[in-house]
């Protein structure tokens, strides 16, 4: 991928081709500023590549990963796949939540029930949902900091929920459009798994399928449809569905429940699509939205991938009618947030944890030990013992100043503070390429 550039003021320029960026690191026009996303500051007074250039950056939200990417007209220099943590703040809230009950039926000192007097602001959402939107809205600050942003394009909702219901909510054009069949199909892919519901086969085209024939009366409403393989498809006929799986009684009940299931995940994204785009509209940037039908139409178009960061390359009527990728892997980046308040664990019976001596397990107030936080990303470089050798990961400090470092195939224990270099200090988010 491209690489950012940082004037001496730190204003962002135009990104550069990694070789020039390798020329000038190597050179000493330019130092190292961050390394996710990968940043260089120039040391020169006069700045050589200073034309103005539109750069557009595309983002594709969704429950579990969004896709970004940036465009240079139609070239794509930068992209990345953002993973949430929404469902593990969901099921930490649940954690707490029963912990706290449990604590109330206990034989303990009485504490009063909080639960009607508290007021949520306009424009609440819950945490799991806000930390998505916080995600997104973090990167746009970043990548806005380090790239002359111009624009930015936001697949507003990725299935309209209403038009499948009733087809006749908007006009003809939406009907009998290039997108017409679009919308239905990508959300039953979604809501199926990408996989036939009678045989589970993937590796095959799959068709939509009516679980009641139209001949038996069945209609063209979202929950009378499923995806299946032309085999299963061509077998079932207008059969109904109970005589077609009447001798798989299990597949029938697992079918008839998953169509009245909505898209868990499709609703989340619907839930924050438009407080994520009133906050963008906030950064002052022009907002360009889209729709999932049209983003997979530009996506097969241009021959780009299923992947997330394929998808942010398609999003809105901005997209080329050709473009030019110049990134080979995307950066892979996910929210881990900063930790936890509580000052000793738990057991899973929600009991704090003791040490040997029958004493509470209390956690150290302090965080940063020797200048090193937890989460921060080291260069270690061991001389001796059964260590040596050359290690990056993470770190995790300890009083001692014996840290642990945990790289990619291994963790390693009992490293002196003295052999760690800083990389990346800690910020919410693990990076991967």
């Amino acid at each position: 991928m491209f690489v950012f550039v940082l004037d001496k003021n730190k204003k962002p320029l135009a990104p550069t081709h990694p070789a020039r960026a390798r020329k000038l690191l190597r050179t000493g026009r330019a130092s190292v500023f961050r390394r996710f996303p990968f940043t260089v500051i120039l040391h020169d007074t006069e700045v050589e590549n200073s034309q103005v250039t539109k750069y557009r950056l595309k983002i594709d939200p969704g429950a579990k990963v969004t896709g970004i990417a940036i465009l240079k007209s139609n070239v794509v220099i930068w992209a990345a796949e953002l993973t949430h943590r929404g469902f593990a703040i969901r099921d930490a809230l649940t954690t707490r939540r029963q912990l706290r009950r449990s604590r109330r039926n206990r034989q303990t000192r009485y504490r009063k029930a909080r639960f009607n007097n508290r007021r949520r602001p306009k424009g609440w959402l819950p945490p799991s949902l806000n930390s998505r939107v916080q995600n997104i809205l973090t990167w746009v600050r970043r990548l806005s900091g380090v790239c002359p942003i111009t624009g930015i394009s936001q697949e507003l909702v990725r299935f309209d929920l209403q038009k499948m219901q009733n087809s006749e909510v908007s006009g003809v054009e939406y009907q009998q459009g290039e997108l017409a069949g679009y919308e239905v199909r990508e959300y039953l892919l979604e809501k199926f798994n990408r996989c036939c519901v009678y045989c589970g086969a993937t590796d095959t085209r799959l068709e939509v399928e009516h679980v009641k024939p139209r001949s038996l009366g069945g209609s063209n409403r979202v929950s009378n449809l499923a995806i299946a393989c032309h085999r299963c498809n061509q077998a079932k006929g207008n059969q109904d569905i109970r005589e077609f799986l009447a001798g798989k009684p299990s597949v029938l009940n697992r079918i008839l429940a998953q169509l009245k299931k909505p898209l868990v995940d499709a609703a989340a994204v619907n839930t924050t699509r438009w407080v994520l785009f009133e906050r963008l509209k906030a950064t002052g940037l022009p907002v360009e939205t889209g729709m999932g039908g049209q983003t997979k139409f530009n996506r097969i178009r241009l021959g780009l991938e299923k992947t997330h960061w394929g998808d942010a390359v398609a999003v809105g009527s901005s997209t080329p009618h050709r473009v030019i990728v110049k990134v080979v892997k995307p950066l892979i980046i996910k929210a881990t947030g900063y930790g936890h308040r509580r000052m000793c664990n738990i057991t899973k019976f929600g009991f704090p944890q003791v040490n040997n001596k029958g004493e509470l397990a209390v956690r150290s107030r302090v965080k940063k030990v020797h200048g090193f936080q937890t989460g921060d990303m080291v260069k270690a470089a061991v001389p001796k013992g059964k260590n040596a050798g050359t290690h990056v990961g993470r770190v995790t400090v300890r009083k001692t100043g014996q840290f642990d470092i945990s790289t990619s195939i291994q963790k390693l224990q009992i490293i002196n503070h003295k052999y760690c270099t800083p990389i990346h200090r800690h910020d919410g988010y693990s990076y991967a390429t």
